[in-house]
């Protein structure tokens, strides 16, 4: 038998029953369908997620109070040093730094006449702007105070200036965070959310003043901006030097910016590959479908592979024709499921551009893939009872 007739009698037989094999495709393209769209919804929260953790740059490394440990007994008398702002001094001395943070968070009311309303605190220094790539609406940032000496400033976020002053101009106006007053000398630029945080409903005050203000002795975190012409590992190691000589023994954690984006990155990525794979599942039925089918056309053809095989036909023939069949009903399928998936993404994604789908050409390509390779397992099993099939029993049947 020639290659263009064993193709021609593969797509004889799918033509032949037109609404079964739909019927046996739809299996398939249901199931390519939940594995296109939850890797698409995967891929989009990856995506989400490191756009937001990279919006602040990516050479940062964070300095953090504490460090989690196993020493044993002795590690239950071990005194943890705070972080201070002194410590914040000694890394700006550091060669290749560019800027240095150090910060507090905390919440509470911040009022502006009769207006009040709870939002998040931040203290830092007058290098927050630069260093974490905020940019300003209008007036200043915090001004370059000697450290520990800081004047009474506070800097807005675009949401908060609105609740306050609506439409007024703040610059130069005053405002009570908690139990001190502040002077109005800037607004920042809208920046949007960050895993759920708004970032515009925010007041910005001098680290001091927020070590006054929550009553804290150290620093919540200190971070630390390099400039191009050094590595994270370089720095990160720099900085450490610099720590353990300040307070003897490694009591806080170092962690810089390509490593969190990496671990983040490969935990999204599994989680993607999981709910991938909770939606292939749904291929088994598609599987099954195809098993089903396959196994009724080799008993429905049973006098047609008699007749083949007495014209020459040979078993490998055989059993590649019918595995053909298969290995097409389920590309078929898996290709009308992509197609149905990808419009329905571009779809939502242009009735809800906010929402994070990402298609992904990888996941596409293996869910392909995989409808190839579930037509080939479904239909071997009826391929290979084709393919042995007495001759003479079968032309009887006829």
């Amino acid at each position: 038998m020639l290659w263009r007739d064993l193709i021609h009698l593969v797509l004889r037989s799918i033509t032949s029953s037109p609404l079964r094999s739909i019927l046996t495709a739809l299996g398939i393209a249901i199931g390519i369908a939940a594995v296109a769209l939850l890797t698409s919804i995967g891929e989009g929260i990856r995506g989400y997620v490191m756009d937001n953790f990279s919006q602040f740059g990516t050479r940062i490394i964070a300095v953090n109070p504490g460090k989690t440990d196993t020493q044993g007994i002795g590690g239950l008398f071990r005194t943890d040093r705070p972080l201070t702002l002194d410590d914040a001094d000694a890394l700006t001395r550091l060669p290749h730094v560019d800027y240095v943070v150090p910060s507090v968070q905390g919440a509470g009311t911040v009022e502006a006449g009769e207006r009040s309303r709870n939002s998040d605190i931040i203290g830092a220094n007058h290098a927050l702007n630069d260093a974490w790539q905020f940019k300003l609406a209008m007036g200043s940032s915090l001004p370059k105070d000697e450290s520990g000496r800081s004047r009474n400033f506070a800097v807005l976020g675009s949401k908060l200036k609105e609740e306050l002053f609506g439409a007024r101009n703040p610059l130069g106006q005053f405002i009570r965070v908690g139990s001190i007053r502040f002077r109005v000398v800037g607004v920042m630029e809208e920046k949007g959310q960050m895993l759920g945080i708004d970032l515009d409903d925010i007041v910005f005050i001098p680290v001091d003043k927020a070590l006054t203000l929550f009553n804290r002795e150290g620093l919540m975190q200190i971070d630390v901006v390099f400039a191009e012409s050094t590595t994270s590992t370089i720095m990160e190691q720099a900085v450490r030097k610099v720590m353990l000589e300040r307070h003897g023994n490694e009591d806080f954690t170092i962690v810089t910016q390509d490593q969190m984006l990496k671990s983040l990155d490969k935990i999204l990525s599994v989680l993607t590959a999981a709910v991938g794979a909770l939606g292939a599942i749904s291929l088994l039925v598609g599987a099954v479908g195809i098993l089903t089918i396959m196994t009724t056309t080799v008993r429905e053809r049973t006098a047609e592979i008699g007749l083949l095989t007495a014209l020459g036909t040979s078993q490998r023939q055989i059993l590649l024709l019918f595995l053909w069949e298969a290995v097409a009903l389920a590309f078929a399928g898996g290709m009308a499921g992509i197609l149905t998936m990808v419009g329905l993404i571009l779809l939502i994604q242009w009735l809800a551009p906010d929402l994070p789908l990402t298609l992904s050409p990888f996941y596409l390509g293996l869910s392909l893939l995989l409808s190839v390779v579930i037509g080939l397992v479904a239909g071997l099993a009826p391929a290979r009872a084709a393919a042995r099939m007495n001759p003479i029993d079968a032309l009887r049947t006829e």
